[in-house]
């Protein structure tokens, strides 16, 4: 099994701005089923990375007791810039993805961009590693 990353990396990512609230964050995993965005800066290059985990770590302790309403104005007023994880672990389309998935084990991390030079061009996810054992 000599596959890279580019060869099971997601090509269509959806990514985030530094000051997008996490209300539109939590949008867009609802409706589009994704849990992981980088965070790219003004010029496009990724700053950071926002999982699905920051933003419940976010909302928890301070919204689990009011209503929805008061819930989205209140990740309304978080930018993802504040719970962002920073800097962002990276690789490169070439590497490896048995190397992939020992630094997304070591680091505990659930995604990694996917830049060349530094452009993002992927991401690749522990759902992509799990397609790829399950098609073994």
């Amino acid at each position: 099994m000599d596959k890279t990353v580019r060869d099971i990396m997601t090509t269509e990512v959806a990514t985030l701005g530094r000051n997008d609230s996490l209300q539109l964050a939590r949008d867009i995993m609802t409706l589009g089923r994704v849990r992981h965005f980088p965070v790219v800066d003004e010029d496009g290059n990724v700053v950071g990375v926002v999982s699905q985990r920051d933003l419940y770590k976010a909302s928890l302790g301070s919204v689990m007791k009011y209503g929805e309403k008061a819930q989205r104005a209140f990740l309304e007023s978080i930018a993802v810039k504040e719970v962002m994880s920073e800097p962002p672990i990276t690789v490169a389309p070439h590497i490896s993805v048995q190397e992939a998935a020992r630094l997304m084990m070591e680091k505990k991390i659930g995604c990694l961009p996917v830049l060349e030079g530094s452009k993002l061009v992927g991401i690749v996810t522990e759902t992509d590693m799990l397609k790829l054992v399950a098609e073994l």
